[in-house]
């Protein structure tokens, strides 16, 4: 059993974590948190249809990760949108996301197709979250009010989407020429940062709300 063969299956194992982390804290989530623990629950079902249909000799999966990559829009545009607290944010957050779902689907009918692996619809998803999840950490930066930052549930989720999508941008962009020569570094490498970025998910579901404090200046 190699290396490679053990990280591949803890990694799908890993995405359930985030499942049970919601589950144990569920009555102490707010409304994003539920709408992230919703998406985590079709996260890790995404992953274990992708392990099951590939054991199972499946040769193409991999309209299940054209279909991840909507979902993934969908929820983080409803995440991000609930979160921000200014109104023009919310209106970008659904225009980018619009738009980041328009390619997605153009690339699905006209570009790669849906039985070729969405090296386009990823990259599109990943500069999408990443530039929501540093514009989240800039507005929570400067919210007036005094607050505990590592004790907020979406602080956590946050980084764990920044960690996740600035580390796998590039291997997404250059998945066709990596997967041809290096197929096993390329998936060792995504999957330890998707372990990471469950453990980072788990954290921020099980944070308890904490009261925050106006700050005057």
């Amino acid at each position: 059993m190699s290396v490679a063969y053990i990280i591949s299956n803890a990694s799908v194992a890993s995405g359930i974590l985030p499942v049970l982390a919601a589950l144990y804290n569920y009555k102490h989530l707010d409304k994003v948190l539920k709408i992230a623990a919703a998406f985590f629950i079709i996260s890790f079902l995404s992953d274990l249809v992708e392990f099951i249909t590939a054991v199972t000799g499946v040769k193409n999966n991999v309209p299940v990760i054209h279909l991840f990559i909507i979902i993934s829009i969908l929820f983080f545009g409803a995440i991000y949108y609930h979160a921000f607290f200014k109104p023009f944010l919310k209106r970008i957050i659904v225009i980018l996301s619009a738009i980041a779902l328009l390619i997605v689907v153009i690339n699905i009918i006209f570009i790669e197709g849906i039985w070729e692996y969405p090296s386009i619809s990823n990259t599109v998803l990943s500069v999408l979250l990443i530039f929501f999840s540093l514009a989240y950490f800039y507005e929570l930066l400067n919210r007036q009010e005094f607050i505990h930052i590592e004790k907020q549930g979406l602080f956590w989720i946050n980084a764990a989407v920044l960690f996740y999508f600035a580390l796998n941008i590039f291997l997404f962009m250059l998945f066709r020429r990596i997967i041809s020569v290096h197929q096993t570094d390329y998936y060792i490498i995504h999957n330890i940062v998707n372990i990471i970025a469950n453990i980072l998910f788990s954290v921020g579901l099980l944070c308890r709300p904490q009261k925050t404090t106006l700050y005057q200046y």
